[in-house]
């Protein structure tokens, strides 16, 4: 008798995931917020395609079999771990490898755009204004990397190239990161603060009025990693009040940003729409991992990128 194809769930968004080589290998079934619930019980595998949506945490809780196997093409996976999902023993997995070098391509770009003032010298070419300026030279500037994953430390190791010093903090103290108890004391020197940790329960509005009130006037803040982990009117606050001379935002508590969020015209910020990791063929890399994931389960091998459902992250890096 035939061994059963699989069943695979795509939760969808546009563009779809080129699953061509899982042709005759898996029957796979789309589904969208309103399908996804009914759907469930009959997927042996869930690709979570649409990493924007939180209808897995929505519909996980359901009546029925689940699928035993979630992987999410995006590398936070707050938006799909319910209490349900969490304690099941569904694996989950993410795109751990895809987002590393360009979130730090574009956190180095940052920060050589604030040092170099370049937004302002686009502003007075826009007004044909000739205005001479001296720029901060980043050789010998301190950062401060929140966040000892793979994003983390592939920032830090961008920003040595740049003779930037840069200190990580982690969940815990090991060789060469540092430990929450030392993130105050680093935050206070730092010309610039970096976020990339994942969002746990730690790390929901870790950078508060008062954290922000630590850092140097002169200090930058810089957010890639989720918008939770930032409380979005203390910085207003910090920036209006010059508590600190700037921040850029690439990730938000909701997205898209409102219209009417104070973000908009908070001074010195620079906003950009959840785009620091989405480089030309990113999607078509995200469905090659997948398909590359899809082998090793269908032969039984062990997968990678196991996510550790309580922690919020995948461990052991």
């Amino acid at each position: 008798m035939p061994t059963p194809v699989p069943t695979l769930l795509v939760l969808d968004a546009d563009p779809l995931p080129r699953l061509g080589r899982l042709t005759g290998r898996a029957r796979v079934v789309h589904a969208d917020e309103s399908t996804l619930a009914g759907l469930l019980p009959t997927a042996d595998i869930l690709l979570v395609w649409d990493f924007a949506s939180h209808a897995v945490r929505a519909a996980w809780p359901g009546e029925g079999p689940r699928p035993r196997w979630v992987h999410t093409a995006s590398a936070g996976v707050d938006h799909l771990l319910c209490p349900e999902l969490a304690g099941s023993d569904t694996v989950v997995t993410n795109a751990r490898g895809i987002f590393e070098r360009p979130v730090a391509e574009y956190v180095a770009a940052l920060v050589l755009a604030i040092a170099k003032d370049l937004p302002r010298t686009l502003g007075l070419q826009r007004q044909r204004i000739w205005r001479h300026r001296e720029t901060r030279r980043l050789a010998g500037t301190r950062a401060c990397v929140v966040g000892a994953g793979p994003v983390g430390r592939t920032i830090a190791r961008t920003l040595k190239a740049l003779e930037v010093q840069s200190a990580v903090v982690g969940r815990v103290p090991r060789t060469g990161i540092h430990g929450p108890d030392d993130l105050d004391r680093l935050v206070s020197r730092a010309d610039w603060v970096i976020a990339a940790a994942p969002l746990t329960e730690r790390t929901y509005g870790m950078f508060d009025a008062r954290r922000f009130g630590v850092m140097q006037p002169s200090a930058h803040f810089i957010n890639v990693g989720r918008g939770q982990l930032v409380v979005e009117d203390a910085l207003v606050e910090a920036l209006s009040k010059r508590w600190i001379a700037g921040a850029a935002l690439d990730v938000f508590a909701t997205e898209p940003l409102a219209l009417e969020s104070p973000l908009w015209r908070a001074p010195g910020l620079i906003v950009s729409p959840h785009m620091s990791g989405d480089t030309v063929g990113w999607r078509d890399e995200l469905g090659a991992q997948f398909v590359e994931l899809y082998e090793r389960w269908a032969a039984g091998r062990a997968l990678v990128n196991v996510v550790d459902k309580k922690r919020g992250y995948v461990p052991g890096h």
